[in-house]
């Protein structure tokens, strides 16, 4: 099948289309519709009435945009009218849901009267929190924005006029910053003087461009004063209007430092490019044919051409996806009466930045592991980039605040970390712990010093003050690797090949010589990153340890187990998963240490486990798991769960609920806990599962990752004397960046 019958059958596939509407509240009982409906809804109703803008607390409003359009200008497909118009509407709003988690209802109106039109929009205010204006033709469209701006009390934004504007802004700040040039001496040159243009055109001046430095150009050449004295040039192609000779693209473009092209595929030349000025900035936006091919663009030239499409095939693809969603985040979130000029500079602003950062390795993956790294290559972040959201969506937020269109104070910090939170529960848990991490920075040794994930992830961990990372390895490959990823840091290295390690080889000699290691042994042993990552930790002269991103974990775990060993109250160290859903967060162990644990090591791991979710926030409540419920079966099996979970019932000292032996539907199903299990010692479904063996806790873990759509943290170590994570081969970057911050408030506790 091709592309058009494969989104044939994308659309018409049950139920077609592609938005739905879904309840956000319980509707299961008589008073869940009582409360949804009649006659409950009369008490928001009458307390809006009181006060409209109760409407943001009692209704969706406040998270509700309208994507409205006439379909008289829609994508390259031209006036194709409202109806028709309607996949692409309800597209947008896929997108705004998926990015930014914005509902949308699609609005298309049958109207191309401008008067009636903005009627029409204006008259839907109670129902949106904003609206966004979509494929209407110029010069309409800036007549409806405009007119709607001034009449409606909340943010009225046409992406088809500021999208691109926003998203080209931000790579050409970029591209100006790569090339080595000025933005208010760059000579741009434009191809199309439609909405998209013009409007690109004003936002590039907002930015530091000059008016006088920018050529425009319409299918019938440069956009001269002599043609406006012909009456050939609309109203509002005539701000851009040069007092200049007339003349061609191709004479606008000699000697120019930026082409921007809105217009036509095809119809620049590699002549064209070579006339430009030395290390040309080429953005060929037409879709889905640029107005030069990629390759064509940068084999006109030896020196650097860097080029910017509107396609994904191509490095540096403008995408609108990058803003809107972002921009009515920050401004729906901002209660903003407005999204104005200095909200759309800060997004651009923000996106500019945010490409001049390591990118996660989420987003490597999803390119094919391509390198992504700042340069001609890469300016722009990809649209994929989770980080975007809280990275211009607060961007935008604090603009709104600052020029005074917000209605809701907003502190930036903490509405970040709502933002991120957005991302899921995994992000919002792990902001506790960094967050705590921050508090008090700790000295983490990693041990793999040498692999860029480690060297990312310290750039990382050092850049957002979460710990004081100290990396072993080959100093000069650290460094060389360092400059080559665009990291601009010099971090802590402990280069084994050129350092005295003696003090730490006797160090590993007295904790070892009487368990058959030698001192010559010691000396060649302290060479290796997990033994002198431990020993460090040991003697104090670190506060944790990160290994076993290239090792096997059992012999990962291995040394820090002999030189660091278990806290003095615990006989056991024990591996954790924290998996977290959209609405709970569930501990699980063991996962990686313990073979077959008898009750007492089960007991222990329970208390570790405990302590660990609480760093987290959480209060546990912990279920010892068996394929039996409270001595249904009495085998060897189910024997031990239940007499760890009585020990611990039966010790002073544990402040947390604790039961089992149960089944996993048991201990995690509130209905069945309450219903046929009322005398449970569990006040609600359990956070802290501990399973009876290790095969049972690794199959566990990673069926409630993979079937249940969970995120997996971990695994965390406990029950050691000083903090040791050993992470999992091929682990993220991310991954080594969220257990180090973990490490970090493990130290803080010891």
């Amino acid at each position: 099948m091709g592309l058009d019958e494969d989104s044939l059958a994308y659309h018409r596939e049950e139920p077609p289309g592609k938005l739905a509407i879904s309840t956000t509240k319980p509707t299961n009982t008589q008073r869940d519709l009582s409360l949804a409906y009649s006659p409950g809804v009369a008490a928001p109703c009458l307390a809006i009435d009181d006060d409209p803008t109760k409407a943001y607390q009692y209704t969706a409003k406040g998270n509700l945009v309208g994507v409205v359009s006439n379909g008289s200008a829609v994508l390259g497909l031209g006036d194709i009218g409202a109806q028709a118009s309607k996949p692409v509407m309800e597209g947008k709003g896929v997108l705004f849901k998926r990015f930014a988690d914005i509902d949308v209802f699609d609005i298309e109106l049958d109207e191309t009267d401008v008067d009636a039109f903005v009627d029409a929009v204006a008259a839907m205010e109670p129902t949106f929190g904003g609206i966004n204006l979509e494929d209407i033709a110029a010069p309409a469209c800036f007549e409806i924005e405009s007119r709607l701006r001034e009449r409606m009390d909340i943010p009225v934004f046409h992406d088809d006029q500021h999208g691109t504007a926003i998203i080209s802004g931000a790579a050409l700040l970029n591209a100006a910053d790569v090339v080595g040039k000025d933005l208010q001496d760059l000579d741009i040159v434009f191809s199309g003087a439609g909405a998209s243009a013009i409007a690109t055109a004003r936002f590039y001046v907002s930015l530091g461009a000059r008016k006088e430095n920018i050529t425009m150009c319409d299918s019938s050449g440069i956009i001269t004063e002599s043609r406006v004295d012909n009456g050939e040039i609309n109203k509002f192609k005539q701000q851009f209007a040069r007092d200049i000779q007339d003349g061609t693209l191709s004479d606008a473009m000699a000697d120019s430092d930026v082409f921007v092209g809105l217009s036509a595929g095809g119809i620049v030349s590699q002549e064209m490019v070579r006339s430009m000025a030395s290390d040309p900035i080429v953005f060929a936006m037409a879709n889905p044919d640029p107005e030069i091919d990629y390759d064509a663009a940068k084999e006109a030239r030896e020196d650097t051409v860097i080029m910017a499409t509107g396609r994904s095939d191509y490095p540096n693809q403008v995408n609108n996806v990058l803003g809107f969603p972002f921009i009515f985040r920050g401004a729906l979130d901002a209660r903003a009466t407005d999204i104005n000029e200095p909200m759309m500079v800060a997004a651009a602003e923000a996106l500019a930045e945010l490409a001049r950062k390591d990118v996660p390795d989420a987003v490597l993956k999803a390119y094919g592991d391509q390198p992504l790294q700042f340069g001609p290559e890469y300016i722009i972040p990809k649209p994929i980039d989770s980080r975007v959201l809280f990275e211009v969506s607060s961007a935008v937020a604090k603009a709104a605040i600052e020029s005074g269109v917000s209605r809701n104070s907003l502190e930036i910090e903490p509405y970040r970390e709502q933002l991120e939170a957005r991302l899921g529960k995994s992000h919002e848990m792990m902001r506790i712990v960094l967050n705590k991490a921050k508090s008090d920075t700790q000295r983490i040794v990693l041990a793999e010093g040498d692999d860029d994930k480690m060297i990312r992830a310290a750039y990382q961990l050092e850049e957002q003050e979460i710990a004081e990372p100290v990396l072993i390895g080959d100093r000069g490959h650290i460094s060389e690797t360092a400059l080559s990823l665009g990291l601009d840091f010099t971090p802590e290295i402990v280069d084994p090949g050129e350092e005295s390690l003696e003090p730490y080889a006797d160090r590993l000699y007295e904790l070892r010589k009487r368990k058959g290691i030698t001192q010559r042994e010691a000396n060649d042993l302290i060479t290796d990153g997990n033994h002198l990552g431990s020993v460090m930790v040991e003697m104090g002269d670190a506060d944790a340890l990160l290994t076993g991103l290239t090792h096997h974990y059992p012999s990962a775990l291995r040394p820090p187990l002999q030189v660091i060993g278990t806290a003095p109250d615990a006989e056991y160290a024990a591996g954790v998963y924290m998996l977290t859903f959209q609405n709970r967060v569930v501990f699980c162990a063991d996962a990686t240490v313990n073979q077959d644990p008898d009750e007492d090591v089960l007991a222990e791991i329970a208390q570790h486990t405990a302590n660990l979710a609480r760093r987290f926030n959480v209060s546990p409540r912990v279920a010892f798991l068996s394929y039996s419920d409270f001595g249904s079966v009495r085998t060897e099996g189910t024997r031990k769960p239940r007499l760890a979970a009585k020990q611990l019932q039966t010790n002073p000292s544990v402040d947390f609920p604790v039961d089992g032996e149960m089944q996993a539907d048991t201990a995690v199903v509130e209905e069945i806990l309450e219903g046929t299990y009322g005398f449970s010692e569990l006040d609600g479904p359990a956070n802290v599962l501990v399973f009876p063996n290790l095969e049972a806790g690794n199959i566990g873990y990673k069926l409630l990752q993979r079937l249940g759509g969970a995120d997996a943290i971990g695994p965390m170590l406990v029950g050691m004397d000083k903090p040791v994570h050993v992470l999992q081969r091929g682990d993220e970057v991310a991954d080594i960046v969220n257990l180090a911050g973990v490490a970090a408030v493990d130290a803080q506790d010891t």
